[in-house]
């Protein structure tokens, strides 16, 4: 346990400008604030850094360690300030806004000018972390100081009542500010916006609370000062806010490398389509690239065809594959009656069927009426009793990449048991299972996992393109593994021996 600090004693004997138990009161609401508002800039660092570096579990994993190791610094480093408390509280929580609220800009700027977010990611974790850790020990001085009447060393309040209720209101406040976060912040602000929007809220609970409430212990030459640098604080975040949307445009510019078309936020990723509307068309999903025009026939047709061409086909079902382009590749084979497609994200499949340039590469397959959009989770859709086991001759699954930590599950053991599930007898099962290079440990962990789970397996690639590779299975457990047929790359002299499968509790995608 660490002791909490001690009180300061009032300096000169002032009196707080309002009765003990409002001044308790006004501290412990602004506990609240700067609780709810540093949880935010917290989340917004992992939330950012998942969509621009990739691998949310290192991502979140980096941003916590460093945070609360900087949280012990700042605690430290405050110690010197508590002679000072009002000042130095008012001091923490303006650069506190300033730099948390800026942050989800510099750290877009610099994977968007620099391409690399990495370094900026620490040092925002530290810099955030080390102001969050010196609030504690300072508001512990403010507390007690405003539920003091007079200039004595005794009070009403006793030390561990008081580190009760300070907590309490902190952890609140965090409460509070990780359900803002993602319900109200990120739907509705969006990143930039939401931490700007955060940080003048920080600013203006820090600054009003040291102002009004703490004003007498501070010379007229401390207040103006203590004003001047919170209003330039909240003019440098109005600022910022206003100029975010052509920063933001610029720095797509910069990342995608052509004018953005369509830049959308679903409430699952970031859809964004560079190239003409009636040209050719890349989609990237939280700034990976998915879709690339011409290209993209042999990427799909890779996938599709040896498990269409490997005996029955009427039945088949896409998992993920939003963009139409796998159903697409189905529905060229004569003999499918129907194509069931299971996609997390509506807004994907919205602006397949709307915009122009995608719908005219995806065929305009969602208007024909032998296909069927469910709308849910690829893993939680297949463990639910209304799919009927054997329903299916086909299943492609068109999922993001396995070394992305949220799809992990997507490519795990289970998964698959899943799949075999829904399998008719002979039914062929066809992956997207990411690069196939001289170091493809996510391929070919997908492709051992795939065996673990009862398949007989082929691991190809498409013609010319290494890193697109797939593999095509069949739910015969020790059977001959089927051949996926002419104009694809066969790379099983490439397999690794011993490779483990992944599960659900031992993903093995990062290693």
């Amino acid at each position: 346990m660490i002791d909490p600090p001690l009180p300061a004693p009032v300096q000169g004997g002032v009196r707080p400008p309002v009765r003990p138990g409002a001044g308790r009161f006004l501290v412990l609401l602004v506990v609240f604030v700067c609780a709810a508002c540093g949880l935010v800039y917290e989340l917004e660092l992992v939330a950012l850094a998942s969509y621009l570096i990739g691998d949310s579990v290192t991502q979140a994993s980096v941003v916590l360690s460093v945070m609360v190791f900087a949280m012990g610094i700042g605690s430290l480093l405050a110690k010197r300030l508590r002679c000072h408390a009002a000042v130095g509280f008012a001091l923490v929580e303006a650069a506190l806004a300033l730099i948390g609220g800026c942050s989800a800009l510099v750290l877009y700027a610099a994977f968007a000018w620099l391409g690399e977010a990495r370094h900026a990611l620490v040092a925002f974790s530290l810099a955030i972390g080390v102001l969050i850790g010196a609030e504690i020990p300072l508001l512990m001085t403010l507390i007690q100081r405003a539920s003091r009447r007079g200039g004595g060393d005794g009070g009403d309040e006793d030390a561990a009542g008081t580190v009760a209720d300070l907590f309490a209101a902190d952890y609140v406040g965090a409460l509070v500010g990780g359900l803002a976060f993602p319900f109200l912040l990120l739907p509705w602000l969006g990143q930039l916006t939401g931490a700007l929007l955060t940080g003048a809220v920080n600013a203006v609970a820090g600054g009003a609370l040291v102002l009004w409430l703490f004003r007498r212990d501070m010379s007229a030459r401390s207040r103006w000062w203590l004003l001047v640098a919170n209003l330039t604080v909240l003019a440098v975040l109005a600022t910022a806010t206003a100029l975010v949307d052509d920063f933001e445009s610029a720095a797509r510019r910069a990342v995608y490398g052509e004018p953005v078309r369509v830049a959308v936020r679903t409430g699952v990723q970031e859809v964004v389509l560079t190239g003409a509307e009636h040209g050719p068309v890349k989609l990237f999903l939280d700034g990976r690239l998915q879709v690339s025009g011409g290209p993209e026939d042999r990427h799909h047709r890779a996938l599709v065809d040896p498990a269409m061409r490997g005996g029955p086909h009427a039945r088949v079902l896409v998992l993920g594959g939003g963009d139409g382009l796998a159903a697409r590749e189905v529905l060229r084979h004569p003999g499918v009656r129907s194509v069931t497609v299971v996609e997390l994200d509506p807004g994907m499949v919205r602006l397949a069927r709307s915009d122009p340039a995608l719908s005219a590469l995806n065929g305009y397959v969602y208007r024909d009426p032998r296909l069927k959009v469910v709308y849910a989770d690829a893993f939680c859709w297949l463990r639910g009793t209304a799919v009927p086991h054997h329903a299916y001759d086909v299943v492609i699954s068109d999922l993001p990449d396995p070394g992305v930590a949220p799809s992990a599950k997507l490519y795990s053991q289970e998964f698959y048991g899943l799949a075999a599930d829904v399998l008719a007898d002979g039914g062929r099962l066809a992956v997207h299972a990411g690069p196939v290079t001289a170091r493809s440990h996510a391929y070919w962990t997908v492709e051992a996992t795939i065996r673990a789970a009862g398949f007989a397996t082929r691991a190809y690639r498409a013609p010319g393109r290494p890193d697109r590779g797939f593999v095509l299975a069949v739910a015969v457990a020790g059977g001959t593994p089927p051949a996926p047929g002419p104009g694809v790359v066969g790379v099983e002299d490439e397999r690794p021996r011993g490779l483990p499968p992944s599960t659900l509790l031992r993903p093995r995608y990062a290693e």
